[in-house]
């Protein structure tokens, strides 16, 4: 019986990389994706000789792109929609491009690879997973656009999967919390920014603080990427998982708050 085929987004380091070599393993023939595959070693080092696991370039934010990488493809069983960038600030010291930027990126860049994927998932009854964040269902201090964008990829996918289901495919959402990864480095913050954040830096300091603090127990990639090969393998995959007890905690007080309150509380401690 011919392998399965999974295609990954944002493969060249964290849960994506962990993921892709998790399937492969699982023996699912493996597209791994990423902007720049100049960023492969780790990934291959990774994965060692599988013949099962590829490399292609792909760039979420880029219709070409998407559509070069998934020319040819005679048959996807899934999709791991895993491409993000992490982004910290807060609106009165951003611009209004800086927002869309990020949306561009874990919003938009979610919807054109799931659009382009959709004909052939549908063809093989397939599973589209993608992977937001606990900051997909709370908000949370000086991410108010990253927690947007996946806020509004959690609506837009929990939207879609009866509509999809109707037509053989199943939608999944998966929400890690704090995972040992290079996504947190990659934000970019300025060494200056609390400096420059004027009335803001105060709070900013100690949310960043909280945040160091909250990684120090970080979730392994691996383990978090065990949530996707779940989703991936279940006989019937539910539509929300989370990867640990930790985002399952945050998760459950949204989800039971329904004043905002409870959330409300928790959130303005980690900058007072």
């Amino acid at each position: 019986m011919t392998a399965k085929t999974v295609l990954l987004t944002g493969t060249s380091s964290g849960i994506g990389l962990a993921a892709a070599v998790a399937a492969a393993e699982a023996g699912w023939h493996v597209i791994a994706t990423m902007r720049d595959t100049g960023r492969a070693g780790a990934l291959r080092a990774a994965a060692g000789d599988r013949a099962n696991l590829e490399i292609r370039q792909l760039d979420v934010t880029d219709p070409a792109s998407v559509a070069a990488c998934l020319a040819g493809l005679d048959r996807l069983d899934a999709v791991v929609n895993n491409a993000g960038a992490g982004h910290v600030g807060t609106l009165e010291l951003e611009s209004i491009d800086d927002v869309r930027a990020v949306m561009e990126v874990n919003f938009f860049g979610v919807l054109q690879v799931s659009k382009a994927a959709l004909p052939l998932l549908r063809a093989s009854g397939g599973r589209l997973v993608t992977v937001t964040s606990v900051g997909g269902v709370v908000g949370q201090p000086f991410n108010e656009a990253y927690c947007a964008a996946k806020f509004a990829v959690e609506g837009f996918m929990e939207s879609l999967a009866p509509v999809a289901a109707s037509q053989g495919v199943a939608v999944s959402v998966v929400e890690p919390a704090a995972v040992a990864s290079e996504f947190v480095p990659n934000v970019g913050l300025a060494d200056d920014a609390v400096a420059e954040a004027g009335p803001y830096g105060p709070a900013l300091q100690t949310y960043l603080a909280t945040i160091g603090n909250a990684f120090t127990a970080a979730q392994s990639s691996r383990d978090a990427a065990q949530s996707i090969i779940e989703v991936l393998t279940a006989e019937r995959p539910p539509f929300r998982v989370q990867t640990s007890d930790r985002a399952r905690t945050v998760v459950g007080l949204k989800l039971t708050d329904t004043d905002g309150s409870a959330v409300q509380a928790v959130t303005a401690g980690w900058i007072a």
